[in-house]
Protein backbone atom coordinates (compact mmCIF):
# COMPACT_ATOMS: atom_id res chain seq x y z
CA UNK A 1 0.00 0.00 0.00
CA UNK A 2 2.55 2.56 0.98
CA UNK A 3 5.06 1.44 -1.50
CA UNK A 4 2.12 1.72 -4.46
CA UNK A 5 1.78 5.38 -2.55
CA UNK A 6 5.40 6.43 -2.84
CA UNK A 7 5.27 5.42 -6.86
CA UNK A 8 1.96 7.39 -7.24
CA UNK A 9 3.13 10.48 -5.41
CA UNK A 10 6.54 10.40 -7.13
CA UNK A 11 4.27 10.60 -10.22
CA UNK A 12 2.24 13.47 -8.90
CA UNK A 13 5.70 15.15 -8.57
CA UNK A 14 6.78 14.63 -12.63
CA UNK A 15 3.40 15.17 -13.47
CA UNK A 16 3.56 18.82 -11.44
CA UNK A 17 6.92 19.43 -13.10
CA UNK A 18 5.46 18.82 -16.72
CA UNK A 19 2.58 20.76 -15.96
CA UNK A 20 4.49 24.13 -14.50
CA UNK A 21 7.33 23.81 -16.99
CA UNK A 22 4.93 23.26 -19.83
CA UNK A 23 3.10 26.56 -18.80
CA UNK A 24 5.73 28.48 -18.46
CA UNK A 25 9.24 27.27 -20.05
CA UNK A 26 7.98 24.62 -22.50
CA UNK A 27 10.00 21.46 -22.97
CA UNK A 28 13.19 23.34 -22.39
CA UNK A 29 12.18 24.82 -19.29
CA UNK A 30 11.37 21.42 -17.91
CA UNK A 31 14.60 19.85 -18.88
CA UNK A 32 17.15 22.82 -17.81
CA UNK A 33 15.09 22.83 -14.22
CA UNK A 34 15.21 19.13 -14.02
CA UNK A 35 18.90 18.86 -15.03
CA UNK A 36 20.02 21.97 -12.88
CA UNK A 37 17.78 20.33 -9.86
CA UNK A 38 19.61 17.04 -10.75
CA UNK A 39 22.76 18.35 -10.05
CA UNK A 40 22.48 19.72 -6.56
CA UNK A 41 20.89 17.03 -5.68
CA UNK A 42 23.79 14.82 -6.40
CA UNK A 43 25.89 16.43 -4.50
CA UNK A 44 23.51 16.01 -1.69
CA UNK A 45 23.08 12.26 -2.28
CA UNK A 46 26.73 10.97 -3.12
CA UNK A 47 28.43 12.23 -0.09
CA UNK A 48 25.00 12.73 2.38
CA UNK A 49 26.56 10.68 4.89
CA UNK A 50 29.98 12.78 5.57
CA UNK A 51 28.20 15.53 5.08
CA UNK A 52 25.42 15.45 8.16
CA UNK A 53 28.10 13.49 10.26
CA UNK A 54 30.19 16.46 10.11
CA UNK A 55 26.92 18.57 10.79
CA UNK A 56 25.97 16.49 14.16
CA UNK A 57 29.65 15.67 15.28
CA UNK A 58 29.01 12.47 14.88
CA UNK A 59 31.81 9.98 16.51
CA UNK A 60 32.47 6.46 14.65
CA UNK A 61 31.51 4.04 17.35
CA UNK A 62 35.25 1.69 18.41
CA UNK A 63 35.36 0.35 21.85
CA UNK A 64 33.52 2.16 23.56
CA UNK A 65 29.76 0.55 22.91
CA UNK A 66 30.35 -3.38 21.90
CA UNK A 67 27.25 -4.01 22.43
CA UNK A 68 25.58 -1.38 20.13
CA UNK A 69 28.39 -3.25 17.42
CA UNK A 70 26.85 -6.69 17.98
CA UNK A 71 23.09 -5.33 17.99
CA UNK A 72 23.83 -3.80 14.56
CA UNK A 73 25.88 -6.63 13.00
CA UNK A 74 23.37 -8.91 14.05
CA UNK A 75 20.46 -7.34 12.81
CA UNK A 76 21.95 -6.35 9.40
CA UNK A 77 22.96 -9.98 9.24
CA UNK A 78 18.96 -11.03 9.72
CA UNK A 79 17.86 -7.92 6.86
CA UNK A 80 20.58 -9.46 4.25
CA UNK A 81 22.45 -6.63 4.86
CA UNK A 82 26.20 -5.24 4.67
CA UNK A 83 27.60 -4.40 8.41
CA UNK A 84 27.09 -0.73 8.15
CA UNK A 85 29.29 1.65 10.01
CA UNK A 86 27.70 3.12 13.28
CA UNK A 87 28.51 6.54 14.58
CA UNK A 88 27.40 8.23 17.75
CA UNK A 89 25.86 11.51 17.85
CA UNK A 90 26.93 13.96 21.30
CA UNK A 91 23.72 15.18 23.00
CA UNK A 92 20.79 14.34 25.18
CA UNK A 93 18.03 13.93 22.93
CA UNK A 94 17.23 10.74 21.87
CA UNK A 95 16.95 9.98 18.16
CA UNK A 96 18.44 8.37 15.16
CA UNK A 97 18.75 8.10 11.44
CA UNK A 98 20.86 6.32 8.47
CA UNK A 99 22.07 7.53 5.79
CA UNK A 100 24.67 6.38 2.38
CA UNK A 101 23.90 6.30 -0.73
CA UNK A 102 24.16 2.37 -0.54
CA UNK A 103 24.38 -0.27 1.03
CA UNK A 104 28.09 -0.64 0.70
CA UNK A 105 28.68 3.05 1.94
CA UNK A 106 25.72 2.88 4.63
CA UNK A 107 25.56 4.64 7.81
CA UNK A 108 23.43 4.19 11.29
CA UNK A 109 23.68 7.15 14.17
CA UNK A 110 22.12 6.85 17.60
CA UNK A 111 22.42 9.71 19.74
CA UNK A 112 23.86 9.61 23.46
CA UNK A 113 20.65 10.39 24.59
CA UNK A 114 19.09 7.24 22.85
CA UNK A 115 21.33 4.67 24.13
CA UNK A 116 20.78 5.86 27.54
CA UNK A 117 17.12 5.52 27.78
CA UNK A 118 15.93 2.65 25.55
CA UNK A 119 15.98 -1.17 26.64
CA UNK A 120 17.49 -3.67 24.45
CA UNK A 121 14.26 -4.19 22.55
CA UNK A 122 12.76 -0.98 22.30
CA UNK A 123 17.10 -0.05 20.81
CA UNK A 124 16.51 -3.32 18.47
CA UNK A 125 13.59 -2.14 16.93
CA UNK A 126 14.77 1.31 16.42
CA UNK A 127 18.42 0.24 14.64
CA UNK A 128 15.55 -2.39 12.44
CA UNK A 129 14.12 0.46 11.11
CA UNK A 130 17.28 2.37 10.39
CA UNK A 131 18.59 -0.73 8.54
CA UNK A 132 15.28 -0.82 6.79
CA UNK A 133 15.56 2.51 5.58
CA UNK A 134 18.75 1.16 3.82
CA UNK A 135 17.35 -1.59 2.61
CA UNK A 136 14.75 0.50 0.60
CA UNK A 137 16.97 3.51 -0.29
CA UNK A 138 15.05 5.70 1.02
CA UNK A 139 18.00 8.02 0.46
CA UNK A 140 17.94 7.65 -3.09
CA UNK A 141 13.91 7.88 -2.98
CA UNK A 142 14.43 11.50 -1.14
CA UNK A 143 17.31 12.48 -3.45
CA UNK A 144 14.69 11.72 -6.52
CA UNK A 145 12.03 13.74 -4.76
CA UNK A 146 13.85 16.58 -4.01
CA UNK A 147 14.91 16.90 -7.33
CA UNK A 148 11.76 16.85 -8.67
CA UNK A 149 10.17 18.97 -6.06
CA UNK A 150 13.42 21.58 -6.38
CA UNK A 151 13.19 21.96 -10.33
CA UNK A 152 9.34 22.58 -9.73
CA UNK A 153 10.57 25.52 -7.36
CA UNK A 154 13.03 26.56 -10.07
CA UNK A 155 10.30 26.82 -12.26
CA UNK A 156 7.87 28.85 -9.67
CA UNK A 157 10.52 31.34 -9.33
CA UNK A 158 11.26 32.22 -12.69
CA UNK A 159 7.77 32.46 -13.37
CA UNK A 160 7.78 34.97 -10.47
CA UNK A 161 10.43 37.04 -11.90
CA UNK A 162 7.76 36.56 -15.31
CA UNK A 163 4.94 38.01 -13.80
CA UNK A 164 7.02 40.67 -12.09
CA UNK A 165 8.87 41.77 -14.96
CA UNK A 166 7.31 41.88 -18.37
CA UNK A 167 4.68 38.87 -17.99
CA UNK A 168 1.49 41.03 -18.58
CA UNK A 169 3.09 42.98 -21.45
CA UNK A 170 4.49 39.86 -23.33
CA UNK A 171 0.95 38.41 -23.00
CA UNK A 172 -1.03 41.71 -24.18
CA UNK A 173 1.42 41.68 -27.21
CA UNK A 174 0.59 38.05 -28.19
CA UNK A 175 -2.97 38.62 -27.89
CA UNK A 176 -3.38 36.86 -24.45
CA UNK A 177 -2.39 33.66 -25.89
CA UNK A 178 0.44 32.17 -22.68
CA UNK A 179 -1.48 30.32 -20.81
CA UNK A 180 -3.23 32.77 -18.77
CA UNK A 181 -0.85 35.41 -18.70
CA UNK A 182 0.50 37.17 -15.55
CA UNK A 183 -2.47 35.85 -13.30
CA UNK A 184 -1.83 32.46 -14.42
CA UNK A 185 2.32 32.88 -13.65
CA UNK A 186 1.53 34.31 -10.54
CA UNK A 187 -0.90 32.11 -8.80
CA UNK A 188 1.61 28.84 -10.59
CA UNK A 189 4.31 31.05 -8.68
CA UNK A 190 2.46 30.36 -5.16
CA UNK A 191 0.75 27.39 -5.63
CA UNK A 192 3.57 25.19 -7.21
CA UNK A 193 6.14 24.91 -4.42
CA UNK A 194 2.93 24.26 -1.50
CA UNK A 195 2.06 21.55 -3.89
CA UNK A 196 5.40 20.23 -4.39
CA UNK A 197 6.10 20.41 -0.80
CA UNK A 198 3.22 18.73 0.13
CA UNK A 199 3.72 15.91 -2.44
CA UNK A 200 7.35 15.60 -0.91
CA UNK A 201 6.43 15.47 2.62
CA UNK A 202 4.01 12.46 1.84
CA UNK A 203 6.69 10.51 0.43
CA UNK A 204 8.63 11.00 3.41
CA UNK A 205 5.70 9.94 5.57
CA UNK A 206 4.93 6.90 3.52
CA UNK A 207 8.52 5.47 3.66
CA UNK A 208 8.81 5.90 7.79
CA UNK A 209 5.48 3.60 7.91
CA UNK A 210 7.32 1.27 5.33
CA UNK A 211 10.26 1.74 7.68
CA UNK A 212 8.49 0.64 11.02
CA UNK A 213 7.00 -2.14 9.36
CA UNK A 214 9.92 -4.00 8.08
CA UNK A 215 12.00 -2.86 11.50
CA UNK A 216 9.68 -4.73 13.22
CA UNK A 217 9.93 -7.69 11.14
CA UNK A 218 13.55 -7.48 11.14
CA UNK A 219 13.99 -7.61 15.11
CA UNK A 220 10.94 -9.40 15.69
CA UNK A 221 9.85 -6.98 18.27
CA UNK A 222 7.00 -4.21 16.84
CA UNK A 223 6.04 -3.34 20.52
CA UNK A 224 9.71 -2.55 21.12
CA UNK A 225 9.84 -0.14 18.36
CA UNK A 226 6.12 1.33 19.37
CA UNK A 227 7.53 2.26 22.67
CA UNK A 228 10.68 3.33 21.60
CA UNK A 229 8.77 5.89 19.06
CA UNK A 230 6.80 6.84 22.52
CA UNK A 231 9.42 7.53 24.54
CA UNK A 232 11.77 9.43 22.11
CA UNK A 233 8.10 11.26 20.90
CA UNK A 234 8.21 12.37 24.77
CA UNK A 235 12.03 13.47 24.80
CA UNK A 236 11.68 15.25 21.74
CA UNK A 237 9.49 17.58 22.98
CA UNK A 238 10.86 17.88 26.76
CA UNK A 239 14.48 18.04 25.21
CA UNK A 240 14.34 19.77 21.75
CA UNK A 241 17.02 19.08 19.51
CA UNK A 242 19.23 21.64 17.92
CA UNK A 243 18.45 20.20 14.42
CA UNK A 244 19.05 21.46 11.23
CA UNK A 245 15.30 21.73 9.16
CA UNK A 246 16.83 20.32 5.97
CA UNK A 247 17.66 16.93 7.40
CA UNK A 248 14.83 16.33 9.84
CA UNK A 249 13.36 13.69 7.59
CA UNK A 250 16.43 11.81 8.17
CA UNK A 251 15.68 11.16 11.71
CA UNK A 252 13.29 8.11 13.48
CA UNK A 253 11.67 11.04 15.08
CA UNK A 254 11.14 14.83 13.89
CA UNK A 255 13.59 16.36 16.00
CA UNK A 256 11.55 20.06 14.98
CA UNK A 257 8.46 18.47 17.20
CA UNK A 258 6.61 21.54 18.57
CA UNK A 259 7.86 23.99 16.14
CA UNK A 260 5.83 22.79 13.05
CA UNK A 261 2.88 24.93 12.21
CA UNK A 262 0.85 22.27 10.88
CA UNK A 263 1.00 18.53 10.41
CA UNK A 264 0.53 19.17 6.93
CA UNK A 265 4.37 20.15 5.97
CA UNK A 266 5.71 17.34 8.82
CA UNK A 267 8.30 14.87 7.01
CA UNK A 268 6.86 12.36 9.80
CA UNK A 269 3.26 10.99 10.26
CA UNK A 270 1.57 11.34 13.73
CA UNK A 271 3.73 8.72 16.51
CA UNK A 272 -0.11 7.74 17.67
CA UNK A 273 -0.67 6.46 14.02
CA UNK A 274 2.92 5.06 13.95
CA UNK A 275 2.38 3.24 17.57
CA UNK A 276 -1.41 2.02 16.73
CA UNK A 277 -0.02 0.26 13.27
CA UNK A 278 3.47 -1.36 15.38
CA UNK A 279 1.03 -2.80 18.12
CA UNK A 280 -1.61 -4.36 15.47
CA UNK A 281 1.03 -6.78 14.41
CA UNK A 282 2.43 -10.09 15.82
CA UNK A 283 5.75 -10.65 17.08
CA UNK A 284 7.73 -13.01 14.54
Amino acid sequence: MNTMKTAILLGALTGLLMLIGGFFGGQNGVVLAFLFAMVLNFGSYWFSDSLVLKMYQARPVEGEAPELLAMVQNLAMKASLPMPRVFIIPGDTPNAFATGRDERHAVVAVTEGLLRILNRDELEGVIAHELTHIKQKDILIGSIAATLAGAIVMLANMAQWAAMFGGASRDNEEGGSSGGGVIGLILMAVFAPLAATIIQMAISRSREYLADAGGAKVSGKPYGLANALEKLSRASQAIPMEANPSTAHMFIVNPLTGRSLMNLFSTHPPVEERVARLKSMRPV
